[in-house]
């Protein structure tokens, strides 16, 4: 047989394949077959490579001859290909197939399942191994993809908490996944579930209707969609919706697959609306029916026999309703009783009442049949004048009114006084409101009240403007004090030398519904004229104590907060027993004197005062001092914990060295008390830098923090964002 010769070169040098005719064909046959098959030497090279070989590596015919396996081989890979090979070669194993992936000439990587074998020796030759690498890169990628997918429709169905099952319903088997045995309450460990375990769990009431409605799909070869309850394993009841639709592929046992979903908690809103809806509607027929009781009650007060309220709203409604005549004109006296209230209190209410109703008779008889006069409040009356009324006649009989019941009225064996505010107002022409007559007699009494009693007042635009915003301001107050409108925000103080915080100013601001935040110089004076400081001080110091409590639950370290204090209230006897029943922790809490005070002038009680808040481990501190209010003898009976120079005096002194001479005094002073000065309104670091300089003790201001509410101060200390500014 005639033989030819192939050349291979190997790591020592070359190789010689001889073969016959038969064995040419051969060499032919896997040349060109499909599947790629490559020679490797034990060294690892390829020798070999066919045509299908070369082209899924994307080299050329004879590009391939030398590659060594660990460069074509993924990295990943290669630890379990050295390995097998090791084993072939050792004769270990006789061959194996891997799935592995391989480096493309252009860098990509193609899936290939990998068959090797080790081919013996012949003679003087060297061994091989046979390598045939089947591309399965398109199937490996499709399982990659449903790999994904199925990840997402995981992520997806854990999302919702829906559970999803198939039954056999050849078998009766059940498979539930485990959000499905979750619902259930079934634990996952249990491999075997069946029909009846689906079955036993529906809720008696509902198990009927639920299990002819799946028989019914099942027979139809439809669709079940139910909603019902079931009782768990640990006797909670919950209620399902289910959706299943009947399935079989060619040559397998019929199924239903489907999927439950927990609705309970729907379900249980939707009674609670219900219910709601019902109560509401229940509500609304007993409205009406109150409604019209209201109705039909007299248009008289019960106590004097004089119009209401109501019955002069509708006289005044008629009267604007009604064609306006030349001339016309329409008065209204808004009368409110001086000192009824004492009477109240120390006579008792039956005194008042028969005080209210010697005044129904006085008025009525002053008004005669050509006015009309209503009792419109607890000691409030009006007298509306209609035509014919000018302002000479109305002050005549304001003041006539004022005289009479200014007379001491008897009562069973004592004398009653009181006196009588009056506010008039006063309009005529064709456009006449007969509503913003009463609200304008309601001003000028006002003015009446505030101008000392027992006298009357005429409106004017100029009282409208002046008393009407006051009296807003104050009614606002009142109605922010009742809803908790009024919180701290914070204001850190800073130790001058390490910018450590020292402590907080709680400064009160007013939510104002419409207005947004307002500071103090917006209704300080108005409250302080309501007397209702001490109220807003009180809720001021009970929100510092819950936030500096929660600050401290937070790890935030705040070591004290100071509340302004007005000085009026070291003279209110109730302060300390107050303050006694807030449990304040010692140390925790001081006081910061907010008014212009003179101190050199209080009196025992004052002082009593000041040591049993002193007692209670709540420090004192001075504001604005260099303003002229705080002497050096006040300072000494006071002993406060710190003084505040007052933020005119800091403005100052980066311009002019006098006023940091000044400033320097001060710190001496408080320096040689024994006082920690704070120098407050510092609103420049080069403020705070001279500061620092002169001694000062403690900064505070605009330059590193504005004033905040308690979750933004939280914020702003755990960025010590003040430390980066300095």
């Amino acid at each position: 047989m005639d033989e030819a010769k192939k050349t291979i070169p190997n790591a020592s040098g070359e190789t010689t394949f001889r073969y016959g005719k038969g064995e040419a064909l051969l060499h032919n046959f896997v040349e060109n077959a499909t599947i790629p098959t490559f020679l490797f030497d034990t060294d690892g090279k390829i020798v070999y490579a066919n045509r299908a070989g070369s082209h899924v590596l994307g080299y050329g015919p004879e590009e391939c001859i030398g590659i060594h396996f660990t460069t074509i081989v993924h990295s990943d890979d290669l630890t379990s290909a050295r390995t097998q090979t090791e084993d072939l070669i050792a004769g270990k194993i006789h061959g194996y197939q891997a799935e592995r992936r391989y480096i493309r000439k252009d860098g990509t990587t193609i899936w290939a399942l990998t068959s090797v074998s080790l081919m013996p020796a012949d003679g003087d030759q060297a061994r091989f191994l046979s390598v045939q690498a089947v591309n399965i890169d398109g199937r490996k990628r499709a399982e990659a993809a449903l790999k994904e997918s199925e990840r997402r429709l995981q992520v997806a169905l854990d999302a919702s908490q829906i559970g999803v099952f198939e039954g056999d319903l050849a078998t009766g088997e059940l498979f539930w996944d485990d959000r499905a045995r979750d619902i259930f309450g079934i634990p996952r460990e249990r491999k075997s579930l069946h029909a009846a375990d689906w079955e036993n769990a529906l809720h008696p009431e509902d198990a009927a209707k639920t299990l002819e409605a799946m028989s019914r799909a099942i027979e139809e070869k439809g669709t079940f969609n139910g909603k019902f309850r079931i009782i768990r394993a640990d006797g909670e009841i919950r209620t399902l919706m289910s959706r299943a639709t009947y399935f079989q592929d060619d040559g397998a046992t019929p199924k239903f697959i489907g999927a439950n979903w927990d609705i309970t908690d729907e379900v249980a809103l939707e009674q609670r609306l219900k219910t709601a809806k019902a109560l509401a509607e229940a509500r609304n027929v007993e409205l009406e029916a109150a409604k019209a009781r209201i109705e039909t009650q007299a248009l008289h007060d019960a106590l004097t026999g004089l119009p209401n309220r109501r019955y002069l709203d509708q006289i005044l409604s008629q009267y604007r309703n009604r064609p306006r005549l030349p001339g016309d004109g329409l008065a209204l006296l808004h009368i409110d009783l001086d000192r009824f209230k004492q009477i109240n209190d120390t006579q008792g209410h039956a005194a008042g009442d028969a005080v209210l109703v010697h005044v129904a008779r006085l008025l009525s008889a002053k008004g005669g049949a050509q006015h009309f006069v209503a009792r419109v409040g607890g000691d409030e009356f009006v007298i509306a004048c209609f035509n014919g009324a000018d302002a000479h006649r109305l002050a005549g009989l304001a003041d006539q009114i004022i005289a009479e019941i200014r007379q001491p009225v008897p009562y069973e064996g004592h004398f009653c006084r009181l006196g009588a505010s009056i506010g008039i107002a006063l309009e005529t022409g064709a456009d006449i409101d007969a509503l913003r007559v009463l609200i304008n007699a309601d001003i000028a009494l006002y003015r009446a009240k505030g101008r000392g009693r027992n006298r009357h007042e005429f409106f004017s635009k100029a009282l409208q403007s002046e008393i009407e915003s006051t009296k807003h301001m104050a009614d606002e107050i009142l109605s922010g004090i009742e809803q908790g409108e009024f919180h701290p925000y914070y204001q850190p103080l800073l130790n001058a030398t390490s910018l450590d915080i020292i402590g907080v100013e709680a400064l009160a601001r007013w939510h104002h519904p419409r207005e947004g935040v307002l500071s103090p110089i917006r209704f300080l004076r108005i409250a302080e004229d309501l007397n209702v400081l001490a109220a807003i001080d009180r809720s001021i110091l009970q929100q510092a104590m819950l936030d500096l409590d929660q600050w401290q639950s937070q790890g935030i370290a705040v070591p004290t907060v100071s509340v302004n204090v007005s000085f009026r209230r070291l003279s209110d006897d109730r302060l300390i027993p107050s303050l006694r029943e807030l449990n304040i922790r010692p140390g925790a809490i001081s006081f910061e004197f907010l008014e212009s005070i003179f101190l050199d002038e209080f009196d025992d009680g004052v002082e009593w005062n000041i040591d049993a808040i002193r007692e209670m481990g709540i420090g004192i501190d001075i504001d604005d001092f260099g303003t002229g209010h705080t002497s050096i003898v006040s300072l000494l009976k006071l002993k406060p914990r710190h003084f505040k120079i007052d933020r005119q005096l800091i403005d100052p002194i980066v311009r002019l060295p006098e006023q940091r001479r000044l400033v320097a005094s001060i710190i001496d002073i408080g320096r040689s008390l024994g006082i920690k000065v704070v120098a407050e309104g510092v609103e420049t670091m080069e403020q705070a830098r001279i500061l620092r300089e002169l001694g000062c003790d403690i900064l505070q201001g605009f330059a590193f923090a504005r004033p905040m509410p308690a979750d933004q101060l939280a914020s702003w200390i755990g960025g010590e964002g003040w430390r980066k500014a300095s």
